[in-house]
C-alpha cells in the first residue's frame, strides 16, 4: 500500500528522500559525514524496493542543471584566472589520471573478458558521468547491427547503474582515508589560498607612526612597492582625514591601514613601527558603516569605475564577500549580495548607501531574465554536435554546457544591463536544492538496477573492477597532486571531485575542509575532465568494437 502510494506521488518520493538523507548525511562516524551525498544512497534504497519507484528523469536533469550552473556562475572569475597559475598544472594532471583510468578499464576488460560495451558503461559509471554513457549508447546505436542494438546498448546502462554508486562512495572514501592517514589541518592549508585565487586569511587593520618623510606620494609608494593593503585615516598636524593617493607622509604621522597579517607587517617595516593609538574620527565630520551591494548597476563593475572619491569623498576599506573578507582594489567587481565597509563625510553616508542599494531584499531575489537565458544559452551550447576524427560525434550534454556557459558569464559579470551574476544567498539555495534534486533523482533510478544485476553473472565482477578503478584512480590523483606537486589537500579534494564531475563528493570535500578551496579546484578541471570522459569512453568502444 505505501509503495503504491509512493508511485503514485514522485513529489512525496522526492521530499521525503531528501528528508530522511539530509539529517542522515549530518550524522559522523568517526569524525566525518556523508553530507548531502547520504541523499544518494537514501534514494538507492528506496528505488531498490520497486522497479517503478523512481523519480521522473526531469528531477536529476533539472538538479543537475541548477547545481553546475550556479557553480559555473560563482567560479568563473576564479577559473580563468586560474588557468594564469595552477590550472594548467591541475587540468594536465586530472588528463592523465583519466588516461590511466582508462587504461585500467582496458586491462580489466582483456583480463576478465568483459563484454566492451560494459567496460564502456564501467568507465563511465566507475567516473560517474552521464555524457561519457549517452555519448557510449549514441556510438553503440550508430554502429552495431540491427538486430543486437537493443542488447548492447542496455550493457552499457546495466554496468554504468552497478559501478555509478561506488564510483561516489569509493571517492568519498578515498578522501576520509588519506585525510586521516595524512593528517591533513585544513584550516592552516587556508594561508595558501591566495596562491590559487581566492584569499582565506582574515583581514587585519594596524595603525603606523611614520619615522621618515616620504618624498614620494601615498599613491607612489603603494604602486612602487606593490604594496596590498588599503590606507585609510591619516593623522597629520593634529588633524584625521580620509586618506588621498596624493598625499605626503612626514614623520610623526599616524596611519592607519587593512590588509592580511604579513602584508601589514611588510609594510609597517617601512614606514616606521605600530602604533598603540588608535585613529578616531571626529564623528560629526567622518563616519563609517557597512552597506549591502543591492543595486544591478553597480554590481558588475570595478570599484575605480564608481569614482567614489570624486562622487562622495569616500573609499571602501573592506568588503566581505559571503563569509570571506576580501581587500578591495581598483579593479574588484562588486557582486549581488557583498557587503562593503565605507568611510565617509558623515553627511554622505546616506547618499553612498543609497548609491549601493543597501536592501537585504533586493540581495535575496534573482533576475529570473537572465537567469533563465543562461541557463538556456547553456542547453543550448550542449545539443551542439562536435564532429571529430572517425566519425564520432561529441556533445557537452546538459552538464557540460550548462557549466561553459555558467563560467563565460559568470567571468563576465554583465553584459549592458543584463546582470549575469546572481546573490551569493540565493546562489548557494540554488545550489542546494539542485544538488538534492540530483542525488534523489539519480538514486532512486539506480536502485532497483543496481540490486538486480548483482545477482547476474557478471554483476559482481563488473562491481569489484570498477570500484577497483574509482579507488586506485582517487589514490593516484590525491597522491600526485598532495604529496608529489604540493597541492594543498583543501584544493585537491576539488579537483578529485571535478575529475570525478561529481557533486556529491564536492559536498563531502566542501564540509571536510570547511573552506572555499574544493570549489575552487572543482572548476578549475570540471570542464577538461568532462569532456576528456566523454572522449576516452567512445575511444574504449572503438578499439575493442
Amino acid at each position: 500500500m505505501f509503495l503504491q502510494i509512493l508511485r503514485d506521488n514522485p513529489l512525496l518520493l522526492l521530499f521525503l528522500v531528501a528528508a530522511i538523507g539530509y539529517p542522515l548525511g549530518r550524522l559522523k562516524v568517526g569524525g566525518a559525514s556523508l553530507g548531502v551525498a547520504a541523499v544518494l544512497f537514501v534514494g538507492l534504497a528506496f528505488g531498490a524496493l520497486d522497479p517503478d519507484l523512481k523519480l521522473p528523469e526531469v528531477v536529476y536533469n533539472l538538479g543537475l542543471v541548477l547545481f553546475v550552473y550556479t557553480i559555473g556562475l560563482s567560479s568563473g572569475s576564479i577559473f580563468f584566472g586560474s588557468l594564469r597559475r595552477q590550472g594548467m598544472k591541475t587540468n594536465l594532471l586530472v588528463a592523465g589520471m583519466l588516461a590511466l583510468a582508462g587504461g585500467l578499464v582496458a586491462a580489466a576488460k582483456v583480463i576478465f573478458q568483459i563484454k566492451t560495451p560494459l567496460a564502456a558503461g564501467m568507465f563511465a559509471g566507475s567516473l560517474t558521468n552521464t555524457p561519457a554513457l549517452a555519448g557510449v549508447l549514441e556510438h553503440v546505436r550508430a554502429t552495431a547491427p540491427a538486430a543486437l542494438v537493443d542488447q548492447m546498448t542496455a550493457e552499457p546502462v546495466i554496468a554504468y547503474s552497478l559501478t555509478y554508486p561506488m564510483g561516489v562512495l569509493g571517492m568519498i572514501l578515498v578522501i576520509y582515508l588519506l585525510q586521516r592517514l595524512w593528517r591533513i589541518d585544513y584550516h592552516a592549508e587556508m594561508e595558501r589560498a591566495h596562491e590559487f585565487g581566492v584569499d582565506l586569511e582574515p583581514l587585519d587593520s594596524c595603525t603606523v607612526r611614520v619615522q621618515a618623510d616620504q618624498q614620494a606620494s601615498i599613491a607612489e609608494l603603494v604602486s612602487g612597492n606593490d604594496w596590498d593593503v588599503i590606507f585609510g585615516r591619516l593623522k597629520h598636524a593634529g588633524q584625521v582625514h580620509l586618506v588621498n593617493g596624493q598625499d605626503h607622509l612626514a614623520v610623526g604621522d599616524l596611519i592607519s591601514m587593512v590588509g592580511r597579517r604579513d602584508e601589514l607587517e611588510r609594510v609597517a617595516a617601512v614606514l616606521g613601527q605600530p602604533a598603540a593609538e588608535r585613529l578616531e574620527f571626529d564623528m560629526r565630520v567622518f563616519d563609517r558603516r557597512r552597506v549591502f551591494v543591492s543595486d544591478p548597476e553597480v554590481a558588475g563593475r570595478k570599484l575605480r569605475d564608481l569614482h567614489l572619491g570624486e562622487r562622495f569623498g569616500a573609499i571602501v576599506s573592506r568588503v566581505r564577500h559571503g563569509d570571506l573578507e576580501i581587500l578591495p582594489h581598483g579593479d574588484t567587481l562588486l557582486a549581488l549580495g557583498d557587503q562593503v565597509r565605507i568611510l565617509a563625510p558623515h553627511n554622505q553616508l546616506t547618499p553612498v548607501a543609497n548609491f549601493f542599494g543597501d536592501s537585504y531584499r533586493a540581495v535575496s531575489e534573482i533576475d529570473v531574465l537572465a537567469f533563465g537565458l543562461g541557463v538556456a544559452l547553456g542547453l543550448l551550447v550542449g545539443m551542439i554536435p562536435i564532429p571529430l576524427p572517425g566519425g564520432v560525434t561529441l556533445r557537452l550534454g546538459l552538464a557540460g554546457g550548462t557549466l561553459v556557459v555558467g563560467l563565460a558569464l559568470g567571468a563576465l559579470g554583465r553584459t549592458g544591463p543584463i546582470m549575469w551574476e546572481i546573490p551569493y544567498s540565493a546562489n548557494l539555495t540554488l545550489r542546494q536544492v539542485g544538488l538534492v534534486l540530483f542525488l534523489a533523482g539519480v538514486g532512486t533510478r539506480a536502485g532497483y538496477a543496481f540490486f538486480s544485476t548483482l545477482r547476474q553473472g557478471d554483476g559482481w565482477l563488473v562491481l569489484g573492477a570498477g570500484a577497483a578503478i574509482t579507488c586506485i584512480t582517487g589514490l593516484a590523483t590525491l597522491w600526485m597532486g598532495h604529496k608529489v606537486l604540493r597541492i594543498p589537500m583543501s584544493l585537491m579534494v576539488g579537483v578529485l571531485a571535478g575529475l570525478q564531475t561529481q557533486p556529491a563528493v564536492l559536498g563531502f570535500g566542501l564540509e571536510q575542509s570547511g573552506n572555499e578551496l574544493p570549489n575552487i579546484g572543482y572548476a578549475t578541471v570540471y570542464p577538461v575532465a568532462m569532456i576528456v570522459k566523454i572522449l576516452l569512453a567512445q575511444v574504449l568502444l572503438i578499439l575493442f568494437l
